[in-house]
């Protein structure tokens, strides 16, 4: 059973070191065998240029492909895997592309399994998590009203003036700031055509209280279907969001601005100039810290008084072993893996799992990854 492993950017080093640290069979596909060679070299040789079709031509029944590729790749890769009889790990969302595939993998008898990087993956078990407490506890009433907040965000250890640093490409974060979304406040849909339209604040429930900036991102509400929220829960407020520094979104003015103007080729031409720009200005330097803080609760009510109400929140920084990113991104991936091989995943498309002995599994790796992970009860 060898695992394939395509991809050895920024976010793809410890997860990928951990499995072959662990003595899994592995190889590295890349599309610089150099660059591959000086991240991963001291642990093996086996390390070869990135072509599918080569990819293809040694892929067994059984095997492991893991994309770390931009998105574009998974779902070729993905169909390549169902055709061979192997399975497929991925960080990324679950395009309707792939979500289709579900048939075959069933078919094929291999497991599809995407979101099991930091967000989306960890908050999956957070939110998980925080159901099922909640399900089995003396406070579950199908007619509680529920709020559901995950705010996730990579920030600066150490601000800057923009409130923000780079590890790579800058320009996913601008076309994602071009994304409408959805969410749920006061219990109908909220449709924003932009993040700046919905920022608010909230304040991290840290052992010393912390403000951010919040807004929501993406479709937030087929969520609550693989949170198991049942269809005739009230639901109050639900939203899966972005978290970003205070400050953020008046350093970020200007370019909310200009974003709205930019349209068709020379629009796209124009936000490449921006992401080589701010790359240039704001990438992390050589050994700087970054930051990750992510905040999942969940807070059920009866007659307008809360009865039960608990916050997962981590917050994990950069140190000797990289930065905080790459590990909370990989290391789930590395997971993935492992649970793929030992059948812990059955066939099919699937995200972040839910069976409650994985997730206590997962979030006691994730645990070691974290300067600060803690449940917050706020009723206690």
């Amino acid at each position: 059973m060898t695992i394939h492993w395509c991809g050895t950017g920024l976010s793809a080093i410890p997860g990928l070191r951990r499995l072959i640290e662990g003595g899994h069979k592995v190889t590295v596909w890349n599309r610089t065998v150099e660059k591959a060679r000086a991240e991963v070299g001291d642990l093996t040789d086996d390390i070869r240029t990135f072509d599918i079709d080569a990819l293809g031509a040694v892929l067994d029944k059984g095997d492991v492909v893991v994309s770390m590729l931009p998105g574009d790749w998974h779902v070729p890769l993905a169909e390549l895997a169902i055709a061979k009889g192997a399975h497929f790990v991925s960080s990324s969302y679950i395009a309707p592309e792939m979500r289709a595939l579900d048939d075959k993998a069933r078919e094929a008898g291999v497991a599809l399994v995407n979101e099991v990087g930091l967000d989306p993956g960890i908050d999956h078990l957070m939110a998980h998590a925080l159901v099922d407490d909640y399900r089995a506890s003396d406070a579950f009433d199908p007619e509680n009203h529920l709020s559901f907040i995950s705010y996730c965000g990579g920030i600066p250890k150490h601000p800057n003036p923009f409130r923000y640093k780079f590890s790579w490409s800058p320009l996913g974060v601008l076309k994602a700031l071009r994304s409408p979304s959805r969410s749920i406040r006061d219990y109908a849909p909220l449709d924003v055509a932009r993040p700046w339209d919905a920022i608010s604040t909230y304040v991290a429930p840290l052992p010393t209280p912390e403000s951010f900036e919040v807004y929501p991102n993406r479709d937030s509400i087929p969520f609550m279907q693989q949170y198991h929220f049942e269809e005739h829960w009230p639901v109050k407020e639900f939203v899966r969001g972005t978290l970003r520094l205070n400050g953020w979104s008046d350093a970020w003015l200007d370019v909310f601005r200009e974003i709205e103007t930019l349209e068709g080729p020379e629009g796209d031409a124009r936000l490449k100039e921006m992401s080589n720009q701010f790359w240039a200005e704001n990438a992390y330097e050589e050994g700087e810290p970054d930051r990750v803080v992510l905040c999942v609760g969940l807070k059920a009510e009866k007659d307008g008084k809360a009865v039960w109400h608990k916050t997962y929140l981590m917050d994990a920084w950069g140190d000797a072993r990289g930065s905080a990113m790459a590990r909370l991104v990989s290391i789930p991936v590395s997971l993935a893996v492992e649970a793929v091989q030992d059948r812990a995943i059955p066939a099919g498309v699937h995200a972040a799992p839910s069976d409650p002995k994985l997730v206590q599994a997962w979030m006691a790796e994730i645990d070691k990854l974290a300067q600060h992970l803690q449940v917050v009860d706020h009723l206690a």
